[in-house]
């Protein structure tokens, strides 16, 4: 089974650029995640009858969203990331921003995530390390509890040195400040585990590139996509890979083969 997952950065952008079908026809995914569709269901013509297509689409027009399509039939669909009482009221309703899809498969739970940047200016830090966070971690774990999961998307987080070209610099800069490195420690201290890097675990690839100072030509980049899985299914995989050559996003895809 192959497992993609790519934030597109607009998907009617990447549709209309030709990226995304020249992607599928190579790759042939059995299940592709989308992150960053900023789209609804009807604005993207997306012709891929062999798909089911899963979505969920943020309440603001052109931001954020979420998608799966999938060779293979859920057993079943929710978008929800279970959050305390006053989450809401202090940040806004995730669910409004389209960030979470989980999609139930026989083997294992798949959850698309988008999570929040924390922005130049830190003002969504907060967010990532008090809230957003600790609920995605909480919320992987009561999963857990009925059978394995499979975690993949944009997490908006670089988590050691060698996951950034230029570490030092950007310290203290959103992506790589401590309180959203130590929220992918706490994913790994869960017993989740990072698929790219147990399977290369020195090699310096990124899966995201700034659109200044010709970042992608010189590969001054971030791998700041993942796909993360339960410890149980370690045992199951077999490759994890990125696809720095496909264009049409800053970003570009990863995946993962399990085998059953």
């Amino acid at each position: 089974m192959r497992i993609f997952s790519w934030n597109v950065n607009g998907l009617r952008a990447v549709l209309n650029k030709g990226a995304l079908q020249e992607f599928i026809t190579k790759e042939q995914p059995d299940i592709l995640c989308l992150q960053e569709t900023k789209a609804k269901p009807g604005q993207a013509e997306v012709d891929l009858p062999e798909y089911e297509e899963l979505w969920n689409s943020a309440e603001r027009a052109g931001y954020s969203g979420t998608a799966i399509f999938t060779k293979i039939k859920p057993l079943s669909v929710k978008n929800i990331l279970p959050v305390e009482e006053d989450f809401a009221d202090q940040f806004g309703d995730p669910l409004n921003e389209g960030r979470v899809q989980t999609a139930e498969f026989e083997e294992f739970y798949l959850v698309n995530i988008y999570m929040p940047n924390s922005k130049r200016g830190l003002e969504r830090l907060s967010l990532r390390e008090k809230k957003w966070d600790p609920a995605v971690r909480n919320y992987l774990k009561e999963l857990e509890k009925t059978k394995p999961v499979v975690v993949c998307g944009d997490f908006n987080a670089a988590h050691t040195e060698i996951d950034l070209a230029r570490p030092k610099a950007n310290h203290h800069n959103a992506g790589f400040t401590d309180e959203e490195r130590q929220g992918v420690s706490n994913l790994l201290s869960a017993g989740l585990v990072d698929t790219f890097r147990v399977l290369h675990p020195e090699v310096q690839r990124y899966t995201w590139w700034s659109h200044w100072g010709h970042a992608r030509e010189n590969n001054v980049g971030w791998r700041i996509d993942y796909f993360f899985i339960s410890e149980s299914l370690r045992k199951n995989l077999k490759d994890a890979e990125i696809y720095e050559n496909y264009m049409g996003s800053d970003h570009c895809p990863i995946s993962i083969d399990l085998e059953f």
